[in-house]
């Protein structure tokens, strides 16, 4: 199925309409709708190092994490995304997308980054569930963490393979070495 070709903004409902029917995943956010491309094999192992943690971590608690195919309403203006790993505690779903997480990651390559950084920034920091907010580099082992505190959001990094990612609302602690395993980084020109 293709996007119809329109030259105005889509409503929620109607990128819900379209979405059920898609052959493919698509996000929606500012009105647009947008198709998501596969990723590369770094993205793919630091999204699914991040999952494997957390699942392991989470066991036996009230928060779970999903993967990529969770669909998260991201904002009450209605954008809604599909991050690379999120986590509620617990789960509040309707319509088959989580309305609470709690946690959200986004692995940065170069084709998602500002979509990442601003664009869904902008909706997620809307979510009142929201706790925290993980920006992991796909070309380097440092992260970008903001964190939910009373008067705003602070800003965090986590650099260095021997550093630490710690989610305070989750309680728990994740090595960089394992959110990087098996991930090589191209030397810097």
């Amino acid at each position: 199925m293709s996007l119809p070709q329109l030259n105005r903004r889509l409503t929620a409902a109607e990128y819900l309409e379209l979405e059920r029917a898609a052959e493919f995943k698509s996000e929606f956010i500012g009105g647009e709708m947008i198709a998501i491309a596969g990723a590369e094999p770094p993205h793919n192992r630091i999204a699914g190092n991040i999952f494997a943690e957390l699942h392991a971590q989470l066991k036996g608690k009230t928060c779970e994490p999903f993967g990529s195919d969770q669909r998260v309403k991201a904002d009450p203006a209605g954008a809604y995304t599909y991050p690379d790993v999120s986590v509620a505690c617990p789960p509040v779903f309707g319509e088959m997308m989580l309305l609470n997480p709690t946690v959200l990651v986004e692995v940065l390559s170069d084709s998602t980054a500002f979509r990442d950084r601003v664009e869904k920034w902008d909706a997620y920091r809307q979510i009142a569930a929201l706790q925290e907010y993980v920006l992991a580099h796909q070309s380097r082992p440092q992260i970008k963490l903001l964190v939910r505190h009373e008067d705003g959001w602070l800003l965090q990094y986590v650099t260095g393979l021997d550093a630490n990612l710690t989610l305070p609302s989750l309680g728990i602690t994740v090595p960089m070495a394992d959110i990087y395993t098996r991930v090589d980084f191209a030397p810097v020109k």
